[in-house]
C-alpha cells in the first residue's frame, strides 16, 4: 500500500502517480497523509483503486472521479466529487458548498452535513447526506438521487428536472417547480438501496422520509410563469 505524505510531496505528484498506473498494477490501495486542506487531491482518477485521505481536504477533492473509491477521513471543501462519473466518494466529516455538483454517476456519501447547493445540476449521481443540507440543494437537478437524513435549507430542488429527492427531516422551503410527491413501493425499495450503499443497513426506516420532485410546469416557457424563471 503506497503512502504519500503531502507534507513532503505535492498534490501534482500524487495525482500524476495515480493517473499513470498500469492496467495490471497491484498498487490498488493508496493512503494520503497530511492533506492539510490542499485542493484537487485525488482528482481525475480513472482506475478502480482505493484512496484513503487522512485529514481535511480543500476544493474539488475527487473531482471527475471515475471507477475509484476515495475516502476522506475529515472534512471536504467546495465541490467534492464535482463532475463525478462513477465509483464512490465517502466524506467522513462535513462538506462545503456544491458537493457532487454536476455529477453524472457514482455515489457520494457524506457522514456529516453538506452546505449550500449540494447536488447542484446533478445528472445521475447518487448522494446520501447523513446530516443536513443547505439552501438550493439539488438546484436544477436533472437526474439521480439526493437522500438527506437531516433537514434541508431553503429552496430545495429549485428549477428541478427529474432528480429524485428524499428528506427525513424538515424542509425550510421548496424551490420553483419542486413539490412533494407520493412515496410508492418502488421508491421505498430504491431508497433502501441507497441507504444500504451508505452503510445504513436497516437502522433507518424508509417510511420516515418524504419524496420531492418536479411538478413539470417549467419545462417549457409560459408567460404565466415568467416570475418563476
Amino acid at each position: 500500500m503506497p503512502d504519500i505524505d503531502l507534507a513532503h510531496s505535492s498534490v501534482r505528484d500524487l495525482n500524476a502517480a495515480l493517473h499513470h498506473l498500469a492496467t495490471d498494477t497491484n498498487e490498488t490501495h493508496w493512503r494520503v497523509l497530511n492533506p492539510r486542506g490542499q485542493h484537487a487531491v485525488a482528482a481525475g482518477l480513472d482506475w478502480p483503486v482505493l484512496v484513503e485521505i487522512d485529514g481535511h481536504v480543500g476544493y474539488y477533492c475527487a473531482g471527475m472521479n471515475k471507477q475509484a473509491t476515495v475516502i476522506v477521513n475529515g472534512n471536504a471543501g467546495q465541490g467534492v466529487a464535482e463532475n463525478m462519473m462513477s465509483g464512490k466518494v465517502w466524506v467522513k466529516g462535513d462538506a462545503s458548498q456544491a458537493a457532487g455538483a454536476t455529477g453524472c454517476g457514482g455515489t457520494l456519501v457524506i457522514d456529516g452535513n453538506a452546505s449550500a447547493r449540494c447536488g447542484i445540476s446533478m445528472k445521475g449521481i447518487d448522494i446520501v447526506v447523513k446530516g443536513s443540507v443547505g439552501h438550493l440543494s439539488a438546484f436544477m437537478g436533472q437526474a439521480g438521487n439526493l437522500v438527506v437524513l437531516g433537514d434541508s435549507g431553503e429552496a430545495l430542488g429549485d428549477s428541478i428536472y427529474e432528480a429524485r429527492l428524499y428528506v427525513r427531516g424538515a424542509v425550510s422551503s421548496l424551490g420553483a417547480d419542486c413539490i412533494e410527491k407520493k412515496m410508492e413501493d418502488h421508491h421505498k425499495a430504491d431508497l433502501r438501496r441507497l441507504l444500504d450503499a451508505a452503510g445504513i443497513n436497516g437502522t433507518v426506516d424508509v417510511n420516515d422520509f418524504r419524496r420531492y420532485g418536479s411538478s413539470r410546469k417549467l419545462y417549457h416557457f409560459h408567460i404565466d410563469n415568467v416570475g418563476s424563471y
